[in-house]
């Protein structure tokens, strides 16, 4: 038997980051959203487990290994899988990638192996894998609180044409939060969260002036500080005509969101000489 799937990158409208919490993350609420880009993965049954795909990533750090090894074990499967990755969604880029397919491929492999394990059961496996694995269990919006664990779906009506604009660099996310530790406005960190409701109808109805007005992504300070290119990234956005920019997640690519395909087509020519681009929807 063979299962195909595919693995949306999201990003986040945006994200508030609290105290570090006992188990070393930290406490977060983000808005966060698939898009069309995606990544495609190929589970076939097999007596090993065997990951294979073109993408330089460490055996020690690649998520579908160890998704697939963790429900392995959990639940005593004597089954194997080739599992088949083909990148599309670029790595450390706040995009989720490796999150997005560690969860494709638990939901995959529950159904290949014919394991039966419910959303709360996959759920808590997602938890124990990484931060944002547990929201692209589900999906394609919500509310994500805690750790990331805290997930929340949203409905949001309106579909946005997103430039992700990412320059030749990654960002280590680990290293992101400690940058946030070290220059954390511990006065601002008793502000408020936004509220969801005013954010999703802002949302719906292209109020970006107020979204830009309320919208924050806390990482973005240390992160553009050490790397200014992306503050210079997120204004040349806005500069070619988008109605609103906000680095997705730890970086590093930041986006911009455009009238319709034209206008992001166009900011594109612009932008894609020293980065890599590309023009996705939201999934609503």
């Amino acid at each position: 038997m063979m299962l195909g799937i595919n693995a949306p990158a999201k990003i986040n409208w945006f994200l508030r980051v609290s105290d570090r919490r006992g188990d070393g993350y930290h406490n977060i609420v983000s808005l966060m959203q698939f898009v069309t880009l995606q990544d495609s993965i190929t589970l076939e049954e097999s007596d090993d487990i065997a990951v294979l795909t073109e993408a330089a990533i460490p055996a020690q750090e690649n998520l579908v290994l160890k998704a697939a090894m963790m429900l392995k074990v959990t639940t005593g499967t004597q089954k194997g899988a080739k599992i088949s990755l083909k990148k599309d969604i670029p790595i450390s880029a706040g995009l989720g990638g490796g999150s997005s397919d560690a969860a494709a491929v638990l939901k995959g492999l529950n159904q290949l192996w014919k394991l039966n394990l419910s959303f709360n059961e996959l759920s808590e496996l997602c938890a124990r894998l990484g931060s944002d694995v547990p929201f692209f269990l589900g999906g394609p919006a919500a509310l994500v609180k805690g750790k990331g664990d805290e997930v929340t779906p949203v409905v949001l009506k309106r579909p946005y044409t997103i430039l992700l604009v990412k320059p030749a660099f990654g960002i280590n996310t680990a290293w992101a939060y400690r940058e946030f530790d070290a220059c954390a406005d511990r006065q601002g960190l008793t502000k408020k969260h936004n509220n969801i409701k005013l954010f999703c109808r802002a949302l719906d109805s292209g109020d970006f002036s107020f979204l830009s007005d309320i919208s924050i992504n806390d990482l973005e300070k240390g992160v553009f500080r050490e790397y200014p290119v992306l503050r210079d990234i997120k204004q040349e956005l806005l500069r070619n005509g988008a109605r609103f920019s906000a680095m997705s997640g730890s970086g590093s690519t930041v986006f911009g969101v455009f009238e319709d395909e034209h206008s992001a087509a166009y900011a594109m020519h612009q932008m894609s000489h020293d980065n890599w681009c590309r023009v996705v929807k939201t999934i609503v």
